[in-house]
């Protein structure tokens, strides 16, 4: 059999439990470039098994940190070694342009990976407490348990990093579930971690659609779901793990603003914007895609900004002088040449862009980057997450009404304030109900700091500490002496000293 019709469940290349496929579309040419095994509910319970054998009676979670931690600084080996097929695997398979999967996609996983090890090497796992009655009192930090872990497609290897590896440090064993848009990318994963030798059961990685994720979800092997997708999708996993009393971390979706004062560089936003707003062809949560401008100077960053959109280059992925790459399937382009109807139609001004294909193609799923002017906030294409390259231009009168601007909306994920004034942005920034904000650029994902949304766009955090903590559960062990010479044993499992700074609580 084909390893690419093969399962990684368990540590293990297996045979699938039917013949069932998935059929893997490029973006830009719409012919199909591979086909790889599509799990059935008995694949995932077979994965939900080891990763039950391995997490209950395995070595993993009862390995010295520090242990861990070694293996995932040897993942960060082999997968360096491998980063431009990785970022190629992705151009082909979600048509983001190469420059951006070189940087995002493929050499910034690798970073990542790098800093999660380097806060699990520094992380205080056990500390002894003096107890208010008469006793110490030992505070451990134990894994959680079998964590489902489920991406979608826009960002698959960033994502995936971004749980897999932190739940690993933890100690936990993971089953993670792919976007079946995105299956090459994840596999590439499973052979990176089979070169470095997990121990069996420790991760199994199943691409799939809707019904794979519902029966994982579901499971009640699993202790803990982590989530990043829509925020409807996002609703559903939250009830399923509500009534079972179980774990749950969601990324969702966002509507973020980007806020320019009054004494903002017009020229700076718009080159800002092209980050913050289209990144990925705008298929992004922390995407930007509301620009707050002031009223009275709204045609010079009106003009700066279509001159940006008018000279991005749309078109091939593969071609290291794209910008804007295709939508990932035929339903995301109707899906945002939909919304550019809906804007029209609301009275929203077209700027530039618009519903046709771009310039000199004839095939793919590509969308016009797109730059609405005289958008009302109460409008559709204000208030909805279009996942796509279109841009709404919103006036506001004061810095009063930017901030009121920026938090009517049901989410909170990222943002930016722009201005040479930073004592001035950063008040107004602290302002907007948000999980993360950039000051004078879009937001930086920095490994190190957590990341996540308030309101509609999620619970619980990512990378940092807090990301580690997500997967980890606290044990207190009050311990009375029972004699004279008795000691609080010592953690065997204590981190190594380290000289990156750790949380002032745990100091």
């Amino acid at each position: 059999m084909s390893p690419r019709h093969q399962l990684y469940i368990g540590g293990e290349w297996v045979r699938p439990s039917t013949g069932a496929t998935i059929e893997v579309i490029s973006p830009h040419t719409e012919q199909v470039i591979a086909r790889v095994a599509d799990p059935a509910q008995a694949d995932i319970d077979r994965a939900v098994a080891a990763a039950r054998r391995a997490f209950d009676t395995g070595p993993w979670p009862r390995l010295a940190p520090a242990e861990r931690v070694a293996l995932v600084r040897r993942l960060v080996e082999a997968y360096r070694a491998r980063e431009e097929e990785l970022a190629q695997l992705i151009t082909a398979e979600m048509g983001a342009p190469i420059t951006f999967a070189r940087s995002a996609h493929a050499r910034l996983p690798g970073v990542m990976m790098g800093a999660f090890a380097d806060t699990a090497a520094g992380y205080r796992w056990q500390e002894t407490r003096t107890g208010f009655l008469g006793r110490d009192v030992v505070v451990r930090h134990e894994p959680v348990g079998v964590v489902a872990a489920i991406i979608p497609w826009n960002m698959p290897m960033f994502l995936t990093v971004a749980k897999l590896i932190p739940a690993l440090l933890a100690g936990c064993t993971v089953v993670l579930k792919p976007s079946p848009e995105t299956p090459l990318d994840a596999r590439h994963m499973a052979e990176l971690l089979d070169q470095v030798g997990l121990p069996p059961g420790v991760v199994s990685i199943l691409p799939g659609g809707r019904v794979a994720g519902r029966h994982l979800v579901a499971h009640p092997g699993v202790d803990k779901v982590s989530f990043t997708g829509s925020t409807p999708a996002g609703r559903q996993v939250a009830q399923v793990c509500g009534s079972a009393l179980r774990r749950v971390s969601l990324e969702l979706g966002g509507k973020s603003a980007a806020i320019a004062l009054d004494d903002a560089d017009p020229a700076a936003v718009a080159t800002g914007m092209m980050v913050a707003g289209l990144m990925n062809g705008g298929q992004a949560c922390v995407a930007q895609t509301r620009i707050l401008v002031p009223a009275r100077r709204a045609t010079e960053f009106a003009d700066a900004l279509v001159a940006e959109v008018e000279s991005l280059c749309v078109g091939d992925p593969s071609d290291p002088a794209t910008r804007v790459g295709p939508m990932v399937s035929q339903r995301q382009q109707q899906r945002v040449r939909a919304y550019i109807d809906l804007g029209l139609r609301s009275g929203a001004r077209l700027l530039v862009g618009g519903t046709g294909l771009p310039d000199g193609i004839d095939r793919g799923w590509y969308v016009r980057p797109t730059l609405f002017a005289g958008v009302d906030n109460s409008m559709r294409i204000a208030r909805e997450e279009i996942f796509g390259p279109v841009l709404s231009l919103i006036a506001y009168t004061d810095d009063e009404h930017a901030v009121t601007l920026a938090n009517d909306s049901e989410y909170g994920l990222s943002g930016s304030v722009w201005s040479p004034d930073i004592e001035r942005a950063t008040a107004v920034a602290r302002r907007v109900r948000t999980g993360t904000l950039g000051i004078n650029e879009p937001y930086s994902m920095d490994p190190v700091a957590p990341f996540g949304g308030v309101k509609n766009s999620g619970i619980g955090r990512e990378f940092g500490t807090e990301g580690l903590e997500s997967y980890l559960d606290t044990m207190s062990l009050s311990i009375r002496p029972t004699t004279a010479n008795s000691t609080v044993p010592q953690p065997a499992t204590a981190a190594p000293t380290t000289s990156r700074p750790q949380r002032a609580d745990r100091s």
